[in-house]
Formats: structure tokens, C-alpha cells, sequence
């Protein structure tokens, strides 16, 4: 049986001697622990980890034109007529490009932009469809002077190509290139950052009976399994981001098992985006039933991950966002 070693981070600027710091950077943790599928273990002393998990939990993690001393805020654009929050809202070129230029004015460091709906029981998009909504809006953008990343989310290897040819700089799978059997080449030959995320089944069925062994572990043996993958067909580690798939196929309590778990998937040696904004088990915990009424649970739960040291945030709201971690960070520095 695997052991996996979660670490125990801490956010206090004072540290003690044996104080290791998460990516180089102001979190820390002293202790880890183990966890197994057959066993249950005590905390133990990160100085007893072994080297290769030392070095995972501490090589600071860089990713081309994102900030390294803060995490990362990514602003959310749908081009879609039926997502789950803010579908319809942004499918005309200048409403999305007026939308992003209000997002980067906010504080967005990268603009996420899909063309299909992922939410739970949502269709499938032909690839020329998709390809027209997402594709003109980056060329939109890209004339209108926006400079920051854009990423692509698409699980197409059609739609990611005409993204990058119009100025899309990073792809968001969230299949994490198990959709489409071409993804790995297209991203493999762009060179471009890469997000793998999890999900259990497609939109049309994943929240029908969504069941794991172990939702931590499980998620994270297969965001590994899938890292090796894109490895395998040419794509480098350092441009590899993961993303634990909340809400995609999970219950509540998986996702909030999941939240809790955050800071394991450091141990896999890649950035780790977060992506909770609005969603249900935020509006049933909260009690708020409209997605667009949720931006104080949403700033809730990310924040958890800021302090997890998720390296980015994948957020609807960037003004509320970028708030509260400003704030955060003139806490805990």
C-alpha cells in the first residue's frame, strides 16, 4: 500500500527551527501526515520525510507571466448560453470583452475562457460551435490590448488549437486529457501550461451516484496517473498545473473532504488550482440558492485554499476576491 504525506501548513511569520517552507515561500510546516488506504498513522516530523517528498513540498513553483510571491487570481469567462452561473450573460464579443477588461481592471492575473458548459447535466458542444464562441473573443481581446494569460477550458483539441492561434496562452482541461485522444499532442507541441483536472464521468452524468474509496486519495492517484500521462507524450512537468475537481462528480462531502485535504496534492510537484466559485455546495451550506448571490462563501473557501498555498484561484467575483486576499496577505506577512 501507497503512503502519501500530507503537510501541515502553517501560516505564522514566526517559525520555528524546523520550519520547512512550502515552495520557498512564507508558509511553512513542521509536520506531515501520513496517510494510508489500510491504516491510520500519527503526525510526523517533516525532517523525516523522505528526500524526493522534501523536495516536491519545497521547489518553488513558477509559472510563466503569474506572480511568484502571491497566488494567482483567474477570472472566469463563459461565452456559453447555459452555464450554471453566468451563462447567456457573455455570449456577444463586446459583452465578453467589456466583462474580461473589468476583470483584469479588478485584479485578474489570467482570463479563463469556455465555450461549453460543465456544469452537472449540461450537453455536449459540437467542436465548430465551440471553436466560434471562444476563438473571435480571444482575438477580441487580444486587439482590445489585454495582455495578461489567457487560458482556454476546453477538453477539445480542435477548440484548444484555434484558442492558441488567437492568442489563448494555456489550456484548462478539465478531462485532463482523457476527452480527447489528440489533447496531449496539441499540448505537447504548444508548449503551453497545461491545467489536469479531475472529474468522475462528463457533465451529463457526473452527479448521478458519484462514489470513491477514499476521495482524497483516490483523486490524487489519478491526477498522478494523469501527470505521467502528459509527461509521456512530451508535455514537461513544469508547465503542468492540477486541479482537484471540485464539484465534478463529487458529493458534498466529498468536496469538502477534498478542501480540507488541499495541501496533499503539493506532493505531486505541480501548481494546484483551486476552482469553488458559486457553486451548489456553497449556495447548500450557505443557504443561498442563486449562483450569483455566493461570492461570500466563495471568497470563504478560497481563501482556505490561499492558506493551503494553492498557487492559483479560478473565481467569478475577482473584485471580492482580490479584497480579501489583499487582506489576507497584510495579515500573514
Amino acid at each position: 500500500m501507497s503512503v502519501y504525506f500530507r503537510p501541515i501548513i502553517q501560516t505564522d511569520p514566526k517559525h520555528p527551527a524546523d520550519a520547512v517552507p512550502l515552495h520557498g515561500g512564507p508558509l511553512w510546516f513542521n509536520m506531515v501526515e501520513p496517510l494510508e488506504r489500510a491504516a491510520h498513522h500519527a503526525l510526523m516530523p517533516a525532517a523525516e520525510l523522505p528526500t524526493v517528498v522534501l523536495d516536491q513540498l519545497t521547489v518553488p513553483r513558477v509559472l510563466p507571466g503569474l506572480p511568484k510571491d502571491r497566488a494567482a487570481l483567474m477570472g472566469v469567462l463563459n461565452v456559453t448560453p447555459d452555464s450554471f452561473s453566468d451563462g447567456g450573460r457573455f455570449t456577444a464579443p463586446d459583452a465578453a470583452v467589456a466583462h474580461a477588461q473589468a476583470m483584469v481592471a479588478a485584479g485578474a492575473d489570467i482570463l479563463d475562457i469556455g465555450g461549453e458548459s460543465t456544469r452537472p447535466g449540461a450537453a455536449l458542444v459540437p467542436e465548430v460551435e465551440e471553436v466560434a464562441r471562444t476563438a473571435p473573443v480571444i482575438t477580441a481581446l487580444r486587439s482590445a490590448g489585454v495582455k495578461v494569460p489567457i487560458s482556454i477550458d476546453t477538453r477539445k483539441a480542435v477548440v484548444a488549437e484555434a484558442a492558441l492561434s488567437a492568442g489563448a496562452t494555456m489550456l484548462n482541461d478539465v478531462s485532463a486529457m482523457t476527452y480527447d485522444t489528440a489533447m496531449p499532442a496539441t499540448a505537447a507541441r504548444s508548449g503551453a501550461p497545461i491545467c489536469l483536472m479531475h472529474a468522475q464521468g462528463d457533465p451529463e452524468t457526473m452527479q448521478k451516484d458519484p462514489t470513491y474509496g477514499n476521495v482524497l486519495l483516490d483523486v490524487y492517484d489519478h491526477l498522478a496517473d494523469r501527470i505521467a500521462a502528459a509527461e509521456a507524450a512530451g508535455v514537461s512537468k513544469d508547465r503542468i498545473i492540477v486541479d482537484p475537481g471540485v464539484g465534478f462528480g463529487k458529493t458534498q462531502a466529498h468536496n469538502l473532504a477534498l478542501i480540507r485535504g488541499l495541501s496533499l496534492f503539493h506532493m505531486l510537484g505541480c501548481p494546484v488550482l483551486l476552482g469553488v466559485s458559486r457553486k451548489r455546495f456553497i449556495g447548500n451550506i450557505a443557504g443561498v440558492e442563486r449562483a450569483e448571490d455566493r461570492a461570500s462563501g466563495s471568497v470563504s473557501v478560497a481563501l482556505e485554499g490561499i492558506r493551503q498555498g494553492v498557487q492559483i484561484i479560478r473565481a467569478h467575483d475577482i473584485e471580492a476576491h482580490q479584497q480579501a486576499f489583499a487582506l489576507w496577505r497584510a495579515m500573514h506577512t
